[in-house]
């Protein structure tokens, strides 16, 4: 009886360990079970101490020496990066409230890319500059725990996405929403928060998360809702 209890033990606590991830599956709307996989999409980050890490130590502090406070405060502005900084790109008249359908689509978006992207960070766990040397970030414009790694950088990752799915929303806007998704990432390394490799990295598992959304049957007929919703709407 007690073998076989201590045998139940480690099944029932496999069980609970991965509940959390049968959960998230079974939740995606969107995206296909494993897909992207950023663990083989991704090329792993610069081994610490590495000649490479070292150079993209000093790019990450060059480019967060040269920033300006202008920068600094954009970057601040989008700690929590939403659609609607995306609204000097599409027009004045695109703000919260208004659209709860693409609110709605944007929302799932977020919620299932960072699934994919928490798996790269913790198959990684590449430690942020300011936490690696925290003297010479000491203007970071965020200050998260030190398991909250780096690589790749998530609103990099996101701002690549929601800009290529914009996109479909705002063709006639396509270059500048290109545009503004490369700048969410980029104010990341200004800020003091992310290495340059990080925002490459995310960038390349933007366009993968992009083309897996628009992929999916569902996503299409979310999307076909906002973009009508937009336009009666605008």
């Amino acid at each position: 009886m007690i073998k076989s209890r201590l045998l139940f033990l480690p099944l029932a606590l496999l069980a609970f360990c991965a509940a959390p991830l049968l959960r998230a599956a079974e939740a995606a709307k969107y995206l296909s079970a494993g897909q992207p996989d950023p663990i083989v999409l991704l090329a792993p980050p610069p081994v610490p101490g590495s000649a490479e890490d070292v150079t993209d130590m000093e790019s990450a502090f060059r480019v967060y020496s040269a920033a300006t406070p202008a920068e600094r405060a954009r970057g601040t502005d989008e700690v929590k990066l939403t659609i609607f900084h995306f609204a000097p790109a599409i027009g004045p008249w695109f703000v919260p409230g208004k659209f709860p359908k693409t609110e709605a689509l944007f929302k799932e978006v977020e919620a299932e890319a960072n699934v994919v992207k928490n798996l790269a960070k913790n198959h990684w766990q590449r430690i942020r500059p300011y936490h690696v040397d925290p003297a010479r970030f000491p203007d970071a414009i965020e200050h998260e725990a030190r398991t909250d790694y780096s690589y790749p950088s998530g609103h990099s990752t996101r701002g690549t996405t929601y800009a290529l799915l914009l996109a479909e929303l705002f063709p006639d806007k396509r270059d500048a929403l290109l545009a503004k998704g490369r700048d969410t990432g980029w104010l990341r390394v200004q800020g003091g928060v992310h290495y340059p490799v990080d925002i490459y990295a995310g960038r390349v598992l933007g366009q993968a998360l992009a083309r897996e959304f628009l992929a999916s049957p569902a996503f299409q007929r979310d999307l076909a809702a906002a973009k009508a919703e937009l336009a009666a709407g605008h």
